[in-house]
Protein backbone atom coordinates (compact mmCIF):
# COMPACT_ATOMS: atom_id res chain seq x y z
CA UNK A 1 0.00 0.00 0.00
CA UNK A 2 1.49 3.40 -0.96
CA UNK A 3 1.85 6.10 1.88
CA UNK A 4 -0.22 8.51 0.28
CA UNK A 5 -3.25 5.66 0.48
CA UNK A 6 -2.38 5.32 4.32
CA UNK A 7 -2.56 9.56 4.47
CA UNK A 8 -6.53 9.55 3.13
CA UNK A 9 -7.36 6.52 5.16
CA UNK A 10 -6.32 7.79 8.13
CA UNK A 11 -6.95 11.37 7.44
CA UNK A 12 -3.22 11.93 8.84
CA UNK A 13 -1.36 15.19 8.44
CA UNK A 14 2.48 14.55 7.27
CA UNK A 15 4.45 15.77 9.53
CA UNK A 16 7.89 15.30 7.78
CA UNK A 17 8.68 18.54 5.30
CA UNK A 18 9.55 16.02 1.97
CA UNK A 19 7.29 13.28 2.51
CA UNK A 20 7.29 10.71 -0.42
CA UNK A 21 3.54 9.47 -0.63
CA UNK A 22 4.78 6.63 -3.13
CA UNK A 23 7.18 5.25 -0.76
CA UNK A 24 5.28 1.54 -0.84
CA UNK A 25 4.27 -0.32 2.72
CA UNK A 26 4.30 -3.91 3.19
CA UNK A 27 2.52 -4.07 5.96
CA UNK A 28 1.44 -2.66 9.96
CA UNK A 29 2.44 -2.77 13.25
CA UNK A 30 0.98 -0.96 16.14
CA UNK A 31 2.79 -0.92 19.19
CA UNK A 32 3.66 1.63 22.22
CA UNK A 33 6.56 -1.20 23.46
CA UNK A 34 9.54 -0.25 21.55
CA UNK A 35 10.82 -3.89 22.65
CA UNK A 36 7.93 -5.11 21.27
CA UNK A 37 9.03 -3.30 17.52
CA UNK A 38 12.45 -4.72 18.04
CA UNK A 39 11.42 -8.80 18.27
CA UNK A 40 8.35 -8.43 15.88
CA UNK A 41 8.35 -6.13 13.60
CA UNK A 42 9.04 -6.88 10.07
CA UNK A 43 11.28 -4.52 7.64
CA UNK A 44 9.65 -2.66 5.00
CA UNK A 45 6.86 -1.84 7.50
CA UNK A 46 4.51 1.12 9.22
CA UNK A 47 4.25 1.58 13.22
CA UNK A 48 1.65 2.43 14.37
CA UNK A 49 2.52 4.19 17.62
CA UNK A 50 1.24 6.38 20.49
CA UNK A 51 4.90 7.50 21.76
CA UNK A 52 6.52 10.48 20.19
CA UNK A 53 10.24 10.10 21.97
CA UNK A 54 13.17 10.14 20.05
CA UNK A 55 13.26 6.53 20.89
CA UNK A 56 10.32 6.14 17.97
CA UNK A 57 12.60 6.72 15.45
CA UNK A 58 15.76 4.98 16.90
CA UNK A 59 13.86 1.63 17.04
CA UNK A 60 11.83 2.21 13.69
CA UNK A 61 15.40 2.96 11.88
CA UNK A 62 16.87 -0.39 13.42
CA UNK A 63 13.68 -2.18 12.50
CA UNK A 64 13.53 -1.61 9.15
CA UNK A 65 10.57 0.65 9.61
CA UNK A 66 9.39 2.85 6.40
CA UNK A 67 7.04 4.73 7.98
CA UNK A 68 5.81 6.44 11.60
CA UNK A 69 1.80 7.02 12.36
CA UNK A 70 1.54 8.70 15.48
CA UNK A 71 -1.95 8.23 16.65
CA UNK A 72 -4.67 10.54 19.43
CA UNK A 73 -3.24 13.56 17.33
CA UNK A 74 -0.47 13.48 19.39
CA UNK A 75 2.10 15.94 18.25
CA UNK A 76 6.04 14.92 17.89
CA UNK A 77 8.53 15.92 19.79
CA UNK A 78 10.91 18.37 17.75
CA UNK A 79 13.82 16.11 18.42
CA UNK A 80 11.83 13.26 16.97
CA UNK A 81 10.67 15.06 14.02
CA UNK A 82 14.25 15.79 13.42
CA UNK A 83 15.68 12.54 13.71
CA UNK A 84 12.78 11.44 11.33
CA UNK A 85 13.87 13.78 8.82
CA UNK A 86 17.60 12.71 9.22
CA UNK A 87 16.48 8.77 9.33
CA UNK A 88 14.44 9.56 6.10
CA UNK A 89 12.09 8.52 7.92
CA UNK A 90 8.23 10.07 7.43
CA UNK A 91 6.02 11.05 10.35
CA UNK A 92 2.04 11.36 10.03
CA UNK A 93 -0.16 12.39 12.82
CA UNK A 94 -3.74 10.91 12.89
CA UNK A 95 -6.54 12.13 15.20
CA UNK A 96 -7.99 8.49 15.45
CA UNK A 97 -7.30 6.17 18.01
CA UNK A 98 -4.87 3.56 17.63
CA UNK A 99 -7.67 1.00 17.47
CA UNK A 100 -9.78 2.17 14.28
CA UNK A 101 -6.29 3.43 12.61
CA UNK A 102 -5.53 -0.43 12.95
CA UNK A 103 -8.96 -1.32 11.56
CA UNK A 104 -9.20 1.60 8.58
CA UNK A 105 -5.84 0.36 6.97
CA UNK A 106 -6.80 -3.39 7.55
CA UNK A 107 -10.31 -3.36 6.03
CA UNK A 108 -8.02 -1.51 3.19
CA UNK A 109 -6.33 -4.17 2.72
CA UNK A 110 -2.85 -3.78 4.83
CA UNK A 111 -1.96 -6.87 7.22
CA UNK A 112 0.15 -7.07 9.90
CA UNK A 113 3.64 -7.67 9.76
CA UNK A 114 3.65 -10.69 12.38
CA UNK A 115 4.94 -14.29 10.34
CA UNK A 116 3.29 -17.88 11.94
CA UNK A 117 6.47 -18.18 13.40
CA UNK A 118 6.87 -15.08 14.93
CA UNK A 119 3.34 -15.34 17.17
CA UNK A 120 4.06 -16.11 20.67
CA UNK A 121 1.65 -17.29 22.89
Amino acid sequence: MRLGNIVRLLQAEPLSPRCDLNLEVKSAFAADLMSDVLSLAQPGGLLITGLTTPQVIRTAEVAGVVAVVLVRGKRALPETERLGVEAGIPLLRTSLIMFDACGRLYQAGLRGCMTPAKVQS
